[in-house]
């Protein structure tokens, strides 16, 4: 191949295909100083490249808002202690081979280290270099991997915990999909950052460890070889290359000192985002009650005689008035959120008395909240109050879960309540109510914890688990021992999801059917034409929805549903056989929403001579449900809630199959009794599933 066609294939080349090669490249150079002889300038390159690359890394750690924003840190880690460590290699060799030729063989770099900054003396340098290695190795390594260690245990112990409470977030509205799945990923990553966290700090513990011995294998081997290769006398040969050694410990030490306290800032942090300065800066001086003890020590000290007045008294006059000009601001700030609390009082001589209208009437409202005077700071936005967007995510989750836009909350203070107590109504009538704390977090036993909690136990509102109100600093300690924490709004939004998904029947009426029916007509007009009130009153159309809803069947699918009612309309105008119809046409929905898209489905049945039984008292009372015994009933109950919890154990659905006689009674029969378990019939098995009967009822 000619030059010119070797020009014309480098030209193909892109740029973008030398991407991701530097760290190879760098992890091969490294490998390459601890084989191969290096000149003294290039040394001193490498040095200061070393040193710059751990102002960097440190820099880095210090302004980074989050420890996962620098989630390569480990790695960073790494790299930079194997240069080290191949600089090492390279400037022993250099020490002992031209050491005898003065300070300046190894390259000026370790030059100056081992005459400028330890002034030539080996005796100091000495000292000083056993200093750095105690600093780095007995201080901040060991403390650093010690916290690294204990955070990563913690860390793989809470993930439970955090999985199950974006579980509880995503149930409660908080989150959509793509939210909890970012989530997840984050606490994945956590896990994964502190426990690579936990193994690049043995790598900072093992490089100090190697800097004691490198030194002292440098000193020893260069006295033998001084005095025995190179003729030099013993004072000679002491002086060169410890010289020369403490030199090259402080300029591979520093850099390692520089990282390790990177390593401990890494580790110490929060998960939070935010400036770390600006942190620690507003925490300090959060409270200028301990600066202003802080500065009065400072003078007792400073008048003591024989103490330092001037350094003391100075001092504590700067940290006195620092303290003043907090109290001055926290003052200031009171002040104007009292201003802007306060209200214009009304001059009641001039108030005239107003008539009564139709807007006095007060209306029930749909769905209504009322919260005791303490939970006040939950719905308030000045008080950084969360509920409103909580219960925002509610309806529109359950708004795209049921098909139909779930009616507002209305929201209002009662003195009646107690004061840490909510009540939800529905159409007027309370339908639940609770008493919670807002200034703490509920930790809910999911059932299999690793410990107890210190805090006041209670019961948590929605589905009645085990709970604990905790602190919110107990939070992580919590979630390492498995439980499952949210705070006083997901509480509240919660409860109000299960309460509206059980009542949602009831939030769906005359009105909203309408607008489906107008917004289905925009879609497939030809579809509606006709359909209301020709083929079928807007009545039974409705209470056909409410039926579905009443046994948890979305509505999504309207189009399906017309179509059913108008094939079936002007069959029959019983809600019950239209009901079962809509049902049997969205088998497939439903089954996917039950048991997802498996294609084979466990199910629950009843012994035939049990049904044969059921079906006869059927027949005997005209179709209007079963005459079951109370002792039979109260026997089929509880071998349905033992089938329905083997179910949940094993991680399945409850799925209670039987025939289309019965299958609206037993819905209606554990309905509240047992909610998990869902009932179909033979005919709403689409023909592409099997079934797996995995417990047989009566038998």
């Amino acid at each position: 191949m000619d030059v010119n066609a070797l020009l014309g294939q480098l030209k193909k080349i892109k740029p973008s295909s030398f991407k991701g090669i530097g760290t190879p490249v760098f992890v091969l150079a490294a490998l390459g100083m601890i084989i191969l002889p290096m000149p003294s300038f290039l040394l001193d390159i490498l040095f200061s490249f070393n040193i710059a690359l751990a102002l960097v890394v440190l820099l880095v750690a210090i302004y980074t808002d989050r420890p996962l924003d620098f989630a390569a840190f480990p790695s960073v880690l790494l790299i930079a202690t194997l240069l080290r460590l191949a600089l090492n290699v390279a400037s022993t060799r250099i020490i002992l081979l031209e050491g005898h030729n003065g300070g300046d063989a190894a390259g000026k770099v370790i030059e100056s280290f081992g005459s400028v900054v330890i002034g030539g003396n080996y005796a100091v340098g000495l000292v000083v270099f056993l200093i750095l290695i105690i600093i780095n190795f007995a201080v901040v390594t060991k403390g650093a991997g010690r916290i690294a260690e204990v955070s990563a245990r913690f860390t793989l112990d809470a993930m439970p915990g955090k999985q199950m409470a974006i579980d509880a977030d995503l149930n409660a509205g908080v989150l959509n999909q793509d939210q909890a799945r970012e989530r997840r990923a984050e606490v994945t990553k956590e896990a994964d950052f502190y426990g690579a966290m936990d193994g690049a700090s043995k790598f900072v513990k093992g490089d100090a460890i190697a800097g004691i011995m490198i030194m002292v294998i440098n000193i020893l081997g260069g006295f033998v070889i001084g005095m025995v290769q190179h003729g030099m006398d013993f004072s000679s040969a002491v002086e060169v290359y410890t010289l020369l050694t403490i030199g090259d410990g402080l300029v591979a030490q520093i850099p390692g000192l520089l990282l390790s306290i990177a390593a401990a800032l890494m580790v110490t942090r929060q998960n939070e985002s935010g400036d770390m300065g600006q942190m620690m800066m507003s925490q300090m001086l959060d409270n200028p009650k301990s600066i202003t003890i802080a500065a009065g020590l400072l003078f007792i000290m400073g008048i003591v005689p024989g103490m330092p007045h001037f350094a003391f008294i100075s001092l504590a006059l700067v940290i006195g008035a620092v303290a003043y000009f907090l109290y001055r601001k926290q003052a200031q700030e009171r002040e104007e959120s009292l201003a802007l609390t306060q209200k214009p009082a009304v001059d009641k001589a001039d108030a005239k008395p107003k008539e009564l209208s139709w807007d006095d009437v007060q209306h029930v409202d749909t769905i209504g909240l009322e919260v005791g005077y303490r939970l006040i700071p939950l719905v308030d936005k000045g008080q950084g109050g969360e509920l409103l967007g909580r219960i925002k995510g509610v309806r529109k989750k359950l708004s795209q879960e049921l098909g139909f836009l779930v009616p507002a909350v209305h929201i209002r203070d009662n003195l009646d309540l107690s004061p840490n107590t909510y009540r939800i109504s529905l159409m007027g009538v309370a339908c639940g109510e609770a008493e919670i704390r807002h200034d703490c977090e509920l930790a809910i036993n999911p059932g299999q914890v690793y410990g107890k909690l210190d805090g006041i136990e209670t019961k948590d509102p929605a589905f009645g688990l085990e709970a604990v109100w905790i602190a919110p600093e107990l939070r992580e300690h919590a979630q390492t021992l498995g439980y499952t924490v949210v705070d006083a709004a997901t509480v509240v939004a919660t409860h109000l999801s299960q309460l509206l998904t059980n009542n949602a029947a009831k939030l769906l009426g005359y009105e909203e059917v309408q607008q489906l029916m107008d917004i289905l007509a925009k879609n497939s007009p030809k579809l509606v034409d006709g359909f209301i009130p020709e083929v079928m009153p807007l009545g039974i159309v409705v209470k056909v929805m409410q039926n579905l809803l009443n046994e948890g069947v979305s509505i999504r699918d309207l189009r399906t549903i017309v179509q059913t009612l108008l094939e079936y309309g002007p069959k029959s105008t019983d809600t019950e056989v239209l009901t079962a119809a809509v049902r049997i046409s969205l088998k497939r929905m439903i089954i996917q929403e039950i048991s997802g898209p498996e294609t084979e489905i466990p199910v629950i049945t009843l012994a035939p001579e049990l049904e044969q039984m059921l079906h006869k008292s059927m027949q005997t009372t005209g179709g209007e449900g079963p005459n079951i015994e109370p002792s039979l009933a109260e026997r089929m109950q509880k071998s349905l809630e033992d089938a329905t919890q083997k179910q949940e154990m094993v991680g399945q659905p409850a799925i209670l199959l039987t025939s289309g006689m019965l299958r609206s009674t037993l819905s209606r029969f554990v309905k509240h009794t047992i909610p998990n378990l869902r009932v179909i019939s033979y005919q709403e098995v689409p023909d592409e599933k099997q079934i797996r009967i995995v417990s047989a009822v009566g038998q």
